[in-house]
């Protein structure tokens, strides 16, 4: 009876645990995409890139919020994984 008892608490930790971890990474995430779009605009508008270089540049920083965002997620689920209550 106690295992049992003992099983659902890993199980509601680790559920826990993983809502944490998403809704952390989706705030990491908009943070991210946010300032890559502002810096493509900034960007292109301080060197007169015009509406294409603009939309290439805020593409660039895009990627590179993405995997940011991907990166923090891993990291995130390995620490969280390896915490021990």
């Amino acid at each position: 009876m106690a295992g049992s008892q003992e099983a659902g608490s890993k199980v509601a930790r680790h559920g826990g645990n993983l809502f944490t971890v998403l809704s952390a990474t989706a705030l990491i995430a908009t943070e991210a995409f946010a300032t890559a779009v502002a810096a493509g605009w900034a960007l292109a508008g301080l060197l007169n890139l015009g509406d294409v270089g603009e939309y290439a540049l805020m593409g660039l920083f895009s990627l590179a919020a993405a995997y940011v965002s991907f990166v923090y997620f891993r990291r995130a689920v390995r620490v969280e994984a390896s915490l021990v209550v």
